[in-house]
């Protein structure tokens, strides 16, 4: 059975203008020189495509993994217009199976609409569907960020602390993990300042 949330998350998405822009994440953007044309990348939760469109963009097979249609038709037009091939993958992310050690990179950008139990479920099931070696990369919004208003969830358990994502991660090789605000300019969806936190962590083996 479909979950009756994701039906809205069509309506937000149902309009020709793009909810969160069609220029990729800036956190995302600045981690190109961390890619490696030719891998398989993973966009979680990518909703109108434009992280899998840029990730596309560096030379990566990229399966973009959201649970709306309506998103997802976006992002197939998105993926036509800047000429690159983007494989869409429509599913509810509770119940998505998460393939073992198949992806290079997996970008979870903002993916804060999992309250505890799911998000719990989604971060295992990011760290088991990197190979060794492979490249996790995470940004969401602080709890400072209800202060601000400019995007994401309005309830404190569905956002992100150092220490929440330094324990969910103790099994990964955290290499950046950064908590700050900026301004961000992504669509009406994200628009001014916020309070940020970034991870870059790789899974331990040969890669």
């Amino acid at each position: 059975m479909r979950d009756p949330g994701l039906a809205v998350w069509d309506q937000r998405f149902a309009g020709e203008a793009y909810l969160f822009g069609e220029a990729p994440n800036a956190f995302l953007a600045r981690q190109a020189a961390r890619l490696r044309p030719g891998g398989r990348a993973l966009a979680v939760a990518d909703g109108e495509g434009r992280n899998g469109v840029w990730l596309a963009e560096q030379g990566l097979d990229v399966v973009s993994l959201d649970g709306s249609p309506a998103a997802q038709e976006k992002a197939r037009r998105l993926a036509a217009a800047r000429g690159v091939g983007l494989t869409l993958e429509l599913a509810d992310l509770g119940g998505w199976s998460w393939p073992e050690r198949a992806y290079d990179v997996i970008a979870a950008i903002f993916i804060q609409f999992a309250p505890p139990g799911l998000r719990a479920k989604l971060f295992e099931g990011m760290k088991r569907a990197l190979k060794p070696g492979g490249l996790l990369l995470l940004e969401g919004y602080r709890p400072e960020q209800i202060g601000y208003g400019t995007g994401g969830p309005r309830v404190p358990e569905q956002l992100y602390t150092e220490a929440l994502l330094r324990e969910a991660f103790a099994d990964l090789r955290i290499l950046e993990l950064s908590a700050y605000d900026a301004a961000l300019d992504e669509g009406p969806g994200h628009s001014g300042m916020s309070a940020l936190i970034d991870l870059v962590a790789v899974r331990p083996g040969p890669g």
